[in-house]
């Protein structure tokens, strides 16, 4: 709907008389490149000559600024994703959310802001998703009113319609970010610090098992990414998700992704089928974009059987939580193993949980990094190797602090000095002596 901003008392024309006009525009621009939008590859070039053709027929003099708006609108239509196209093309825009027809928000810097932004009703919004999803071969109806699916520039999308969505049909895009972040981006965010980073990559190279956690949109995919980025060139990484998003730039990489059910109800492949297909490729790393249920696992067990080196996401607020999550992602494969069993792979599979946070003021941080060092009789130990201390809240709300070494060093400290690495003192801040002497003055 042309409701975004009053335009119709400039021009003497209601909204619904402009509403009348752009769909005017669009079914006479449809219906010409309907049979081409299927033979031609190359349709897209000559639809807006089409439009303008289209206006044109009207009679109507309009002014520029609101005849390019209308057919503007009329090309989304078309061939772009509606009226939330401007919003995907918006490179500060890392989130779209469309929570009916007359509600959409979408996440800008960090904050989730209201828009402007309008369907014309239900159908309209119905309409934007067999536009998304027609094309990648999957449906959705009242018998399957949930879809996940991965646009063409790998950004993510979940639609959801009635009789599941109460409210109306509903889409969330997580768009994929065309640049790649590197170590440098993340320090100058201030999501971690040099040392950090330096001590992150000596982890990877030197081939420990890391679990990167974080709540939703806290930036685990991102910082994954990051950490991949350190794996050298001359091994072998098979990666695996749900949607690909992962942006590896190594070359030797098998890229590998879930696939839904067929109409029958058949064909599916989970992440658990390609964790454990992966076993059987030659990998010397295995890279799974997220553990959320039985696959855990597998991925514990190849952690544990030579496939060092293994990096994956889960969703948790804290390193404890980590632990606790795992537990239960292991259970719902199925096993009747004991909790201690379960906790003792955990212990020996994992080196290093790196926890990412979305703070209150929208920035990301990874906000403690700890190693697994093992068990104390029934309980996995954890141990901090750096920490995110909040000092306060300044201008803006924006959330103030420090991440800053524990002066504890990892016990898998050899193995970093085996692969190379000697990290000094100043990376790990105070000695171990300082640290015994404060909690004991404390």
């Amino acid at each position: 709907m042309l409701t975004d901003t009053n335009i119709s008392h400039q021009i003497g024309l209601s909204n619904e008389d402009l509403d009348r006009l752009r769909n005017f525009i669009i079914d006479r621009v449809s219906s010409e490149v309907e049979e081409e939008r299927t033979t031609n590859p190359d349709y897209r070039k000559g639809i807006a000559q089409k439009i303008q053709a289209a206006y044109n027929m009207t009679g109507l003099h309009l002014s520029k600024d609101v005849s390019q708006r209308i057919m503007s609108m009329a090309y989304n239509e078309i061939v772009g994703y509606g009226p939330i196209q401007p919003l995907l093309d918006d490179p500060e825009i890392s989130e779209v959310m469309v929570n009916g027809p007359k509600s959409v928000y979408v996440e800008k810097k960090g904050k989730l802001v209201k828009t402007s932004v309008m369907f014309d009703n239900d159908d309209h919004v119905v309409r934007i998703i067999d536009r998304i999803i027609l094309p990648l071969g999957r449906r959705i109806d009242s018998n399957s009113p949930t879809v996940d699916a991965r646009l063409p520039d790998g950004s993510r999308v979940n639609a959801v319609i009635g009789p599941v969505a109460i409210d109306g049909p509903s889409i969330t895009i997580r768009k994929f970010r065309k640049d790649k972040l590197t170590t440098e981006d993340l320090v100058r965010f201030g999501s971690l610090t040099q040392n950090m980073a330096e001590f992150l990559r000596a982890c990877v190279v030197s081939r420990l098992n890391i679990v990167v956690s974080g709540g939703t949109g806290s930036g685990k995919t991102t910082l994954l990414n990051v950490l991949s980025g350190f794996i050298p060139e001359d091994e072998r990484i098979i990666t695996i998700e749900d949607a690909a998003e992962l942006q590896l730039q190594q070359d030797h990489v098998v890229r590998m992704e879930t696939k839904n059910r067929n109409t029958d109800g058949g064909g599916e492949v989970t992440i658990r089928d390609l964790v454990r297909n992966s076993l059987r490729m030659r990998p010397d790393r295995i890279v799974v974009g997220e553990c959320r249920s039985g696959e855990a696992l597998d991925m514990l067990q190849a952690m544990n059987t030579g496939h060092d080196g293994s990096l994956t996401t889960i969703h948790a607020n804290s390193p404890r939580d980590t632990i606790s999550r795992l537990e239960i992602l292991v259970m719902m494969a199925g096993m009747e193993l004991p909790v201690k069993v379960i906790r003792q792979q955990i212990a020996s599979a994992v080196d290093l949980i790196v926890q990412q946070t979305r703070l209150k003021d929208g920035s990301r941080k990874v906000t403690a990094v700890t190693e697994v060092p093992g068990m104390e009789g029934d309980t996995v130990v954890l141990t901090d190797i750096f920490k995110f201390e909040q000092t306060g809240i300044g201008e803006g709300g924006k959330i103030e602090g420090t991440i800053k070494p524990t002066g504890m060093r990892p016990i898998f400290g050899s193995r970093l000095e085996a692969a190379g690495f000697k990290l000094g003192p100043e990376v790990f801040g105070a000695t171990i002596a300082e640290v015994m002497e404060k909690n004991r003055k404390h």
